[in-house]
């Protein structure tokens, strides 16, 4: 994890915070359409249109979720978050749409500790 926070480190703490607000509201958006996609393979499994819409939603959502997960090492230290928020942000990522949660309430610098 060491990697991770180096190479962040050359970034400042705003943008930093912005791009990880960007991935928290992008991951949330492709889980929604991620749904809709996994709804419709249901409806129709023969369709060539449902299988190719399922593969490149579900590759854009693997994508914003594997940038939420890198952006959190460098995101608790930049937030001081404890090992019990880091831990619930973790789990987040694994919950539809728990990542805006993430971004409205626990990633706010006034938060009281």
């Amino acid at each position: 994890m060491e990697f991770i926070e180096k190479y962040f480190s050359k970034y400042p703490e705003e943008k930093m915070i912005k791009w990880f607000k960007q991935i928290c509201l992008a991951e949330a958006i492709s889980w929604f359409f991620l749904f809709i996609a996994m709804t419709w393979i249901r409806i129709d499994p023969e369709g060539v249109f449902p299988i190719v819409y399922i593969s490149t939603i579900g590759s854009i959502h693997g994508f914003f979720f594997t940038l939420y997960l890198l952006f959190l090492p460098s995101i608790r230290k930049i937030y001081t978050w404890d090992d019990e928020d880091s831990v619930f942000a973790l789990i987040s990522a694994f919950f539809p749409f728990a990542t805006i949660w993430i971004d409205k309430s626990l990633a706010r610098k006034d938060r009281e500790q």
